[in-house]
């Protein structure tokens, strides 16, 4: 298999296309996540997993396969990110917490002009968790590097998830299979 560049410090995206066993490096650019008004929660997680491609591939060679993600969750019509603090992820849950919500990752596959674009969508439900819950998993695995301040593979996904309708893995961080599937088209 190619070598690909994967556009992401994330230690779930990085251990996915371990276990896919898809030869790749990491190479990172600083890049800024907002996005503009009026988009749909799909339309943001593609936007900015090209934004992030795009800043990798200016510094890259025209040849290789960038790979880019950007996982956000959705309560409602409500875009979830990462929380800044401890009270943030403890809101974040208290809200999650008996409901179903969406988790979104916009995956940008690209080589040269050549663009893969898609978004993945999986339906996650979790039971009603109590505040120790909550509050024990906050101050144990701070999830501030977390959409939605969660991991589905840690402790609270393990005992506060009720339903997963869709790609687990997308969950993680990136429908893996799925982008597997997508770089066969690069010829990886």
């Amino acid at each position: 298999m190619k070598k690909i560049i994967l556009a992401s410090q994330s230690p779930r995206r990085k251990q996915l296309l371990e276990w896919a066993e898809v030869p790749f490096e990491i190479a990172v650019m600083e890049t800024d996540e907002r996005f503009p008004p009026g988009l749909s929660p799909e339309e943001v997680a593609v936007y900015i997993a090209r934004n992030k491609a795009l800043a990798v591939q200016e510094q890259r060679s025209h040849d290789e396969i960038i790979l880019a993600a950007d996982t956000i969750v959705v309560l409602g019509e409500s875009i979830i990110g990462k929380p800044v603090h401890r009270e943030e992820a403890v809101s974040i849950l208290l809200a999650l917490s008996g409901e179903k919500h969406r988790v979104v990752t916009g995956v940008v596959i690209r080589q040269g002009e050549k663009e893969i674009a898609f978004a993945d969508v999986t339906e996650v439900g979790f039971h009603d968790l109590t505040i120790e819950q909550i509050e024990f998993y906050v101050d144990k695995y701070k999830p501030y590097d977390k959409a939605g301040a969660y991991a589905i593979q840690e402790w609270i996904g393990v005992i506060g998830i009720k339903s997963v309708n869709g790609d687990f893995y997308n969950v993680m961080g990136l429908p893996v299979s799925r982008v597997v599937q997508e770089l066969k088209k690069f010829g990886v």
